[in-house]
């Protein structure tokens, strides 16, 4: 019989109450973790090291780390250019039994938007409840609700660090194709590591929020093609940033208009021939901005940047989403970013708060409406919260935690083999 949780009061306060057990977490990796190797051979999804690595909220039983023992990997994966490069993350083995029926089914996790800088790592802040870097930088990893609401059930989880954060450059923040090959490589590389209790034949979830609903959108789209092996049952994605553009016009003058500052650097990284173009555009309090993200984990981020203007660091005063319009190569790789293109061949699950002051909730219903049309089977599940403090990040939070238990019934449904519900044509 499967275990259900559909509410998120029984959900969260598991994890709390194991957090009142808490034993002392160990010291996070050596930096020398992150540092790739010099040669990438093998395939996507190889492992190229791992370790153990300890939850910060963990109790020893007969069975195990409840509620999982942490293994941290460093894999291979596949730029945006299709060249190899390594990223890091931690996969979670359950100490709970799966009571449902066939093998342990494994959830790749995409986390939502953490910063810019290596500490804000997920494989990292995972051994810490709090995270402190002075003057600002206090953080706690979130994703630790959506985590242990997959652990609690027996399934094992896998989060991804992304390309470049942890590891050397810039993160490519929103990189769709990077994004995309970084989840799926973290199941594989799950998939093959010794002494778990996943198998050949575990089924894969795909589960993200925000940036991390972005980037599972694009896994799902994009796995026929780059990981067809990969027997992915069902995709979560909630709020997905599908267009860049739009997201940007939104997101300018909110708490988090910081954030613009990590796809700016994200896109410098990942190509690098357009550098100049983005350079040239910045004065030189935008430039500062742009250097100071690149270190930063998203709360200092909004604590530093929050509610400015792109029109205060660009040179000629305009918002940025104006000055891209005389930039048509560099709004051309805004445009590479665009999820919607290519067709899942599994079933997804789409929300977006109707409210969302971050990411605007026509993206999550146009994506729907894209895939629809190219005969995927899609769930659209909007969100009425009403508006709360506007471009304050409340209207995109809210709609997260109210969504999760739809979506754990959704994934748990798709391991169980129920049917897959699909609205297309309806919404």
């Amino acid at each position: 019989m499967r275990v259900r949780r559909t509410v998120l009061s029984t959900i969260v306060g598991g994890a709390l109450a194991a957090g009142a057990l808490v034993a002392p977490a160990t010291a996070s990796a050596a930096p020398d973790f992150y540092a790739p190797p010099a040669e990438l051979g093998g395939a996507p999804g190889d492992v190229l090291r791992a370790e153990p690595s300890d939850l910060a909220i963990r109790v020893p039983t007969e069975t195990g780390m409840f509620p999982a023992q942490g293994t941290r990997l460093m894999y291979r994966s596949t730029d945006t250019h299709g060249a190899p490069n390594a990223v890091t993350g931690t996969y979670l083995e359950p100490s709970q039994p799966w009571h449902g029926t066939g093998a342990r089914p494994l959830v790749a996790l995409a986390p939502g938007t953490q910063g810019q800088g290596d500490q804000c790592a997920p494989s990292k802040q995972l051994n810490g409840l709090i995270n402190y870097t002075p003057p600002l930088d206090l953080f706690t990893e979130y994703e630790l609700i959506s985590i242990n609401a997959m652990l609690l059930q027996g399934i094992g989880v896998v989060v991804t660090d992304y390309e470049g954060l942890g590891t050397p450059g810039d993160h490519t923040y929103v990189n769709r194709a990077a994004e995309a090959h970084a989840v799926l490589d973290a199941a594989r590389a799950a998939l093959s590591l010794d002494g778990t209790s996943l198998s050949d034949d575990s089924p894969i979830g795909l589960w993200g929020y925000s940036q991390g609903g972005g980037a599972t959108a694009a896994a799902a789209e994009l796995q026929p093609a780059y990981a067809p092996e990969l027997d992915v049952k069902g995709t979560y994605a909630g709020a997905p940033p599908a267009d860049l553009e739009a997201t940007l016009a939104q997101i300018d003058g909110s708490f988090l208009t910081g954030a613009i500052g990590y796809t700016v650097n994200g896109l410098a990284q990942a190509y690098p021939e357009q550098r100049s173009k983005i350079d040239a555009v910045f004065n030189d309090r935008g430039r500062a901005m742009l250097a100071g993200v690149a270190g930063q984990c998203v709360p200092e981020t909004g604590l530093r940047y929050g509610f400015q203007r792109t029109s205060d660091y660009t040179k000629d005063g305009r918002p940025l989403s104006e000055v891209l319009d005389g930039l048509p190569d560099v709004k051309a790789l805004l445009d590479e970013q665009r999820i919607g293109r290519a067709t899942p061949t599994s079933p997804v699950l789409i929300q977006h708060g109707t409210q969302d002051d971050i990411v605007p909730y026509g993206q999550g219903r146009q994506l729907a409406a894209d895939w629809c049309a190219q005969g995927a089977t899609v769930q659209f599940s909007p969100n009425l919260t009403p508006p709360i403090l506007p471009s304050v990040g409340i209207g995109h939070v809210v709609p997260m935690l109210g969504g999760l238990p739809e979506a754990v019934s959704f994934l748990n449904d798709r391991f169980a083999g129920v049917p897959a519900p699909n609205n297309c044509g309806t919404f």
